[in-house]
């Protein structure tokens, strides 16, 4: 079992900006060649503009950890509406409304296991194989053309004084803007103690929701699902760190982040000998070889949203 640090070097030394995550891309076709999420990286950019912001982190992660051991959790149902902000300069930017609905309907099955490969999960991790229980719904998509020709990862794209999209009711709503980063970053999220202003997920428009064989193999949905894991307050299931720690206890201690699609069963270089949890959503896979979450994931995510939870105000 993982045991939980809460102490202020530790949680600072997790959120460390972690320079593997970035990788080039070839600059006729955009492609990535191995995933990119810039979470971690934004994260302590935030860190060092704010430094108050280790603090609420650390409070939500101790009321977090209250939360799961008091089973203080939601026992009821969960629905997010979804905002989504297309910022575009091409027409193949522009994505369409059915592109946009087939990443709420990944989502949808990936937060309520029913999606056709979590069938696949090993019997050695059926038994913490989980239905989060979340559902999403779509409320409304906000276009804007623009200029550039792409955004980074500092929240350019959620500020409209500077060509971007302002959040929509982001204490009560999942905004989610859809653009082209660059970098080979497929997207990133906020994490929960942020400011309001810059809260919600941002997709590479080549990543977002199901798609042809061009954005192959990130065209099934599955960069949205781990970066709504990350809003949700899960961690990358490395702990951004060498047998780092996700502070989950039951996803499998990994050496570092894995890409591709693995073999099961992978044995982890960590010790004591065990198999790491590549289909995991919280790992660096590519789409097909990610399809589940465990039910510690789960307890940390429902914690969001009980009375006190940061994310309290999406209600059940």
């Amino acid at each position: 079992m993982k045991k939980i640090f809460l102490s202020a070097m530790a949680f600072m030394m997790l959120f460390s900006c972690q320079n593997d995550q970035t990788e080039a891309t070839t600059s006729a076709t955009n492609a990535v060649s191995k995933r990119g999420c810039a979470a971690q990286d934004v994260l302590a950019e935030q860190m060092k503009a704010d430094p108050t912001l280790a603090l609420r982190m650390n409070q939500i992660e101790a009321f977090t950890q209250k939360a799961m051991l008091t089973n203080r959790l939601v026992n009821g149902k969960i629905v997010i509406p979804v905002v989504v902000n297309v910022l575009y300069r091409t027409a193949a930017e522009n994505i369409s409304d059915a592109q946009i609905q087939s990443q709420i309907d990944v989502l949808n099955e990936d937060f309520t296991a029913t999606n056709p490969d979590f069938n696949s999960v090993p019997s050695e991790f059926a038994g913490v194989a989980a239905n989060v229980g979340i559902t999403f719904e779509l409320v409304n998509i906000v276009r804007k053309s623009t200029k550039k020709t792409s955004w980074g990862t500092r929240d350019v794209m959620k500020n409209a004084k500077r060509g971007g999209i302002n959040p929509t009711s982001p204490e009560t709503t999942l905004n989610m803007w859809a653009c082209t980063i660059g970098g080979g970053i497929l997207g990133y999220a906020q994490f929960p103690g942020g400011s309001s202003a810059t809260d919600g997920v941002v997709i590479d428009s080549n990543y977002f929701g199901v798609s042809d064989g061009a954005a192959y193999p990130y065209n099934l949905g599955r960069t949205a699902s781990h970066e709504v894991g990350h809003w949700m307050n899960l961690r990358h299931i490395w702990g951004d760190a060498s047998c780092g720690n996700d502070f989950v206890s039951d996803t499998p201690v990994h050496k570092t982040s894995n890409f591709g699609v693995p073999t099961y069963p992978y044995v982890s270089t960590c010790l004591p000998d065990h198999n790491e949890m590549t289909m995991n959503y919280m790992d660096y896979t590519d789409d097909r070889g990610m399809y589940m979450f465990t039910e510690g994931q789960k307890s940390r995510m429902s914690a969001l949203f009980v009375s006190g939870g940061a994310r309290s105000g999406f209600g059940i």
